[in-house]
């Protein structure tokens, strides 16, 4: 199927995939629609070496919490166009998404002519927001300070950072990302410096302010 749009749908909902793939293979026929139910299936998808033209992201899948896959992506396969596919309509989260990167927002409540109009204009070079959302109102400078800081990490300390949130250790982040847990702990020491910070929790409370990871019940304390 040379020459075919791919396009990868993140979602770990099977009905909600189906449906979004009818709706993208209708839109264009003989396109290439390729299914992903977490982010490990997806970046394995993207790890093949196979072009991609489009990911259709949802917000809440295995191993992604909030902004968390959005940000990782958009360091890791900067050159790939994200749509984030959500059923959070927030303003406040479409207008954050757009800031981390996302080419568009397309809530799920949308019908399928919407959602085509959507990914028409991505695919065109452009981007796509609900049309009632105002993406000029300004973040406190907290929280856009917070989200400039993010947006220095590499893809691997965004994998981290995400782990920490979660609550692992750093023997099992290591055993996870299949390095040592002195590449660990320098690891965690980068993200601290880049996001002014003195511990793990205070920078997993940081980015879950700001919907970039969510915070455990419990943060590990194990030390950096």
């Amino acid at each position: 199927m040379e020459g075919a749009t791919r396009i990868i749908v993140a979602d770990d909902h099977p009905l909600f995939r189906g449906a979004l793939r009818q709706a993208v293979s209708t839109l264009l026929p003989g396109s290439q629609v390729v299914e992903a139910n977490g982010l490990d299936e997806l970046t394995g998808l993207l790890g093949k070496g196979q072009d991609v033209d489009l990911i259709l992201l949802d917000l809440t899948m295995p191993g992604v919490q909030g902004f968390s896959g959005l940000i990782y992506l958009r360091a890791q396969h900067p050159d790939v166009p994200v749509v984030i596919v959500s059923a959070n309509e927030d303003p406040v989260v479409i207008r954050r998404a757009i800031e981390f990167g996302a080419s568009g927002f397309i809530p799920k409540s949308l019908g399928s002519d919407r959602i085509g109009e959507a990914i028409q204009a991505v695919l065109a070079g452009g981007t796509w927001t609900p049309p009632d959302v105002e993406l000029g109102v300004s973040e406190d400078m907290e929280t856009a300070e917070t989200m400039r800081r993010l947006a220095t990490l590499t893809p691997q300390q965004v994998r981290v950072l995400m782990m920490l949130s979660e609550g692992l250790l750093n023997k099992q982040i290591a055993y996870e990302l299949s390095v040592s847990e002195a590449t660990v702990k320098a690891h965690v020491s980068a993200i601290l410096q880049k996001l002014g910070v003195e511990s793990r929790t205070q920078a997993v409370i940081a980015c879950s302010k700001i919907g970039a990871t969510l915070r455990p019940a419990a943060t590990a304390s194990d030390p950096v």
